[in-house]
Formats: C-alpha cells, sequence, structure tokens
C-alpha cells in the first residue's frame, strides 16, 4: 500500500505540486481563523443559578432559595456536583456537568426545572435566572467611566452609572461573541417614594393602597383604531409613569367628599439609589463607574476583543460631553507577551532545525526540501485543530518539535541522497535520466517508508496516556497532544510531496 501511493506520488508530480498549493492556501485561511488565546480554558460545563433577595437574611435564603433550586437539578443526566452559597441578598447555586454535557443542552435542562424550583419559593422572594454563558477566563476587557478634568461637578457617580447602563452596555452587548456587560460601581438610580406612616394614618390608608395606586397608574393600553377616509388613526392611552411629576400625580383615593388623594399628599417622591454592596474608585482620584466585559463560552477571544476596541470607539463619539471610557485592563496584552513567546521559540526552533538539516545532510537544497516539511505540517495542524476545536495556546502550540516533525523527512531524503550519490549506476549525473531516477527513488523511499512510519508511530504511543487525562488535567495537556498529533500526521502525509521532489537535489 505504502509503495504504491509513494509511486503515484512520485509520476504524478504536478498532482502532488498542486495539492501542496492548495494545502498552502487552506492553511493561511485557516491560520486565520483559529481561535488564539494565552492558556487553554480549563473550566468545567457549570450553569449557575443566581437569586437576588435584597431582604432576606443568608439562613433564610438558603432555606427558602437554594434548597429549592438544588432539590429540582439534582437528577439531570451528566450531572457531577451541585454546590451553592447563601449570603445576605444572594443565593447562587453552580450545577457543574461533565465534559460531555453540551452547555446550552445543560442550560435547558435547568431551565425546565427551575419552573418547579419557582412553585416551591414564596412569592415576591426574587426570581431565579441562569448566569451568562461564560467561563473563568471570560474576562477579556475592563474600563471604567468617569468625568473629564473640569466636568467633575456635572456629572456624579449616578449619572456615570446611569450612561454606563443606558449607552456604553447596550452598545457593547451587540458585539459578537460577547456574553454580557457586568457594571461596578456608581450609583443605580431609583425613584424613591418616601411615605409618611402619619399622614397614612390620618387618612385611612394602608401601604398596600399606595402599592396598588402605582401598579395600576403605570401602564399603556391600546384600542381600536378610527378609519377616516384613507387613514386609519390607532387609540393608544399612554400611562407609564415617566417623571417625578407623574408619580406625584397619581390618585391614590377619593375622600368622602369626592377630593382625591395623590401620592405627594403621603409621600415624598425623589431620586435614590439601590442598596450598595461595594464602590469602584480608579487610581485614586474618586468614585466612577465601570464594567467587566465577559466573553461568550468558546468564542476567540482575540476576535471578541478587537471587535470590542472598536465599538468603545464608536461609542466614545456619543458620548455626553465631558465623559471618557477609559481601559483599565486588556486581555489583548497577556495574549501577545504568550504568544509572542511562542512565535519566538518556533521561529529560533526552525532555524536550529534548518541549519542542523543543511549541515549534516550535507546538501543545501535537500536540507530545505526536508524543512519545507515544517511549514506545512503546521498548516495541516491548524486545519486539523480547527476541524477540532483546539486554540493556539501556550500549552498547544508551545509543544511542536521541529526535530519530530521532520524525523521521518530526514529517513527518506538521506536514503534516496545515499543512493544517488553512492550507487554504481549513478556514478556520473550526466547518465541519469528521468525514468532511471523516479525508479530510484521509489526503490529507496519504499525501503525506508516501513522505518519512517515505525518511528513516528512511535512517538505517537508516548502521548497517548495524555488522551486519557480528564477533568482540568485533560484540558490543560491534551490541547498539547493533540496539536503534536495533528503536526506528525502532517508530515507523515507530506512524505509524498519529498518523493516528487527528491530529484530536485540532486539535478544540475
Amino acid at each position: 500500500m505504502l509503495t504504491r501511493i509513494i509511486e503515484f506520488s512520485v509520476r504524478q508530480k504536478l498532482i502532488i505540486g498542486l495539492l501542496v498549493i492548495g494545502l498552502i492556501g487552506y492553511g493561511t485561511y485557516e491560520f486565520t481563523q483559529l481561535p488564539i488565546d494565552a492558556v487553554p480554558d480549563i473550566t468545567n460545563n457549570q450553569v449557575q443559578v443566581i437569586t437576588i433577595i435584597p431582604s432576606l437574611g443568608a439562613a433564610d435564603i438558603e432555606r427558602l432559595i437554594t434548597f429549592p433550586i438544588e432539590q429540582a437539578n439534582s437528577n439531570i443526566h451528566g450531572l457531577l456536583e451541585i454546590r451553592s452559597f447563601s449570603r445576605f441578598g444572594l443565593s447562587l447555586v453552580t450545577i457543574v456537568f461533565d465534559d460531555d454535557t453540551d452547555v446550552y443542552w445543560a442550560r435547558q435542562q435547568v431551565t425546565e426545572r427551575l419552573q418547579i424550583a419557582k412553585d416551591q419559593i414564596p412569592k415576591g422572594l426574587g426570581t431565579p435566572v441562569l448566569a451568562p454563558v461564560t467561563t473563568g477566563l471570560g474576562e477579556i476587557y475592563q474600563y471604567v467611566v468617569k468625568a473629564k478634568k473640569g466636568y467633575e461637578e456635572r456629572y456624579g457617580i449616578t449619572e456615570l452609572r446611569t450612561i454606563q447602563d443606558w449607552i456604553v452596555r447596550r452598545q457593547l452587548l451587540r458585539v459578537p461573541g460577547v456574553a454580557d456587560v457586568s457594571s461596578l460601581g456608581g450609583k443605580l438610580k431609583q425613584y424613591e417614594i418616601a411615605i409618611d406612616p402619619n399622614k397614612l394614618k390620618s387618612y385611612g390608608l394602608t401601604v398596600s393602597d399606595v402599592f396598588s395606586a402605582l401598579e395600576n397608574n403605570n401602564q399603556n393600553t391600546g384600542g381600536a383604531y378610527i378609519e377616516r377616509q384613507a387613514t386609519v388613526l390607532y387609540i393608544r392611552s399612554e400611562g407609564l409613569i415617566g417623571d417625578i411629576g407623574d408619580i406625584n400625580s397619581i390618585a391614590v383615593k377619593n375622600t368622602e367628599n369626592g377630593t382625591p388623594l395623590f401620592i405627594k399628599d403621603v409621600a415624598e417622591v425623589r431620586i435614590g439609589s439601590a442598596i450598595r454592596y461595594g464602590a469602584m474608585t480608579y487610581n485614586g482620584e474618586g468614585e466612577v463607574a465601570g464594567a467587566v466585559v465577559m466573553m461568550l463560552k468558546g468564542a476567540n477571544s482575540s476576535l471578541v476583543i478587537k471587535d470590542v476596541k472598536d465599538k468603545i470607539e464608536q461609542i466614545k463619539k456619543i458620548l455626553p460631553e465631558g465623559v471618557e471610557i477609559e481601559p483599565f485592563l486588556d486581555r489583548t496584552k497577556m495574549v501577545s507577551h504568550a504568544i509572542g513567546t511562542v512565535e519566538k521559540n518556533l521561529m529560533e526552533g526552525a532555524l536550529i532545525v534548518v541549519f542542523v538539516l543543511v549541515l549534516f545532510l550535507g546538501n543545501f537544497r535537500a536540507g530545505f526540501l526536508v524543512a519545507s516539511v515544517i511549514p506545512l505540517a503546521m498548516l495541516f495542524a491548524v486545519i486539523m485543530m480547527n476541524l477540532f476545536g483546539v486554540s493556539g495556546n501556550l500549552m498547544s502550540l508551545g509543544a511542536l518539535d521541529f526535530g519530530l516533525i521532520v524525523d521521518g523527512a530526514v529517513i527518506i531524503v538521506e536514503a534516496v541522497m545515499h543512493q544517488l550519490t553512492h550507487g554504481k549506476r549513478f556514478k556520473s549525473l550526466n547518465a541519469i535520466n528521468q525514468n532511471e531516477m523516479d525508479g530510484e527513488v521509489i526503490h529507496s523511499a519504499g525501503r525506508m517508508m516501513n522505518s519512517a512510519v515505525f518511528g513516528q508511530i512511535i512517538i505517537l504511543i508516548v502521548y497517548l496516556p495524555i488522551f486519557s487525562l480528564q477533568g482540568i488535567e485533560g484540558k490543560m495537556f491534551k490541547p498539547m497532544a493533540q496539536t503534536v498529533a495533528f503536526a506528525l500526521l502532517g508530515a507523515f502525509i507530506l512524505i509524498a510531496h519529498l518523493h516528487s521532489h527528491d530529484e530536485f537535489c540532486f539535478s544540475k
């Protein structure tokens, strides 16, 4: 079988050359699509359920919220473990699945079971929601929204947080690959109604009456339509609250003489903020608002960060005067440093291998012919990495050993060189014709092919135990073994390329 492949490769040089050109073109395209990151993502498949209950203590949250959620999700297929913590105002349940489980299928299963848990949670104590589809390495970009010098008094921390939530965040959520934008710092603007208990009592009202009035007077409604010749006028009633004046004008109850009692008669309406559990400062210059951009699980971090930066530049043009966005954490720097190290090592290793090949083979063209396997095998490995979802990082690309890649090629080329330079029939290169050289190349390569293949199989066997690793260890080291296996497989296939061009080393 191998002899026939060798013979076909030597006889059909044009076909082999076209295939190599196709590999170069397609491999170059796939290289531009390869996800680049600093290290492999070792986060397991997990779904997080978050419930916010500002008014409950940790013990009550554990009993009323966390426990029902854990019970409802305890029998999902592929479940490994459920862990949780309950603190004042917050319940977080983490449901971990095995690596073979699709994360979106897992989220669907958890969503269905949350409907059961909601029936067991008392009404008004919060609604469980799923966390974004991201991982522990999802924090790719962080920035602050702050006032420029001279505008500090104009933009307080409440206004900065409002700009972040309603302008910046909503624009960034449209970037492909962004799972969520988590806002930090500032004060979350709210309309507060400070009820005066004495006034309520004097008018014979309760807090429930105020709640009902607010709920019933904060909605839009639609009616039918009126036809007027060729025009249709739709009937619509706007009742949504728009400002403090609208809230003050809401009627709570009519007195005995028919005079309406408004919200302003029993309460003070003002601008306030949600309960704060922390603050965000920047360079010791005071409080600011900001956010963390979370990347979608499995996305290309380099591409997502680039798109986020482009979007940030567009957002800067529509910000109010005196407000600026300043990034302070960009994972591109870490990725660039890691990949820069890999590129340097690969380049130096390739040059050393080429030098050694030329030196010891004793033939400049033969050395570069063997060395051509290195970039071609790399391109083949990149194609396979994209096919199997292996990202380019410090572990996967940094594990490549060019000495292993060209091992089989060296054996084949050296055998052919020895036969052509020391064979009795080929003492004079002028006497060699194309058919004789092709036949000798087929004969010499065929004899050494088994040895070359056997050597590469031994190298692959060494990496087999790595493929058996599971969990974090598997996610950390499997990309290394996969990339080496892809490169060796590519080098094995590319030996045919060497057969069809071996006579190039000896032709005048």
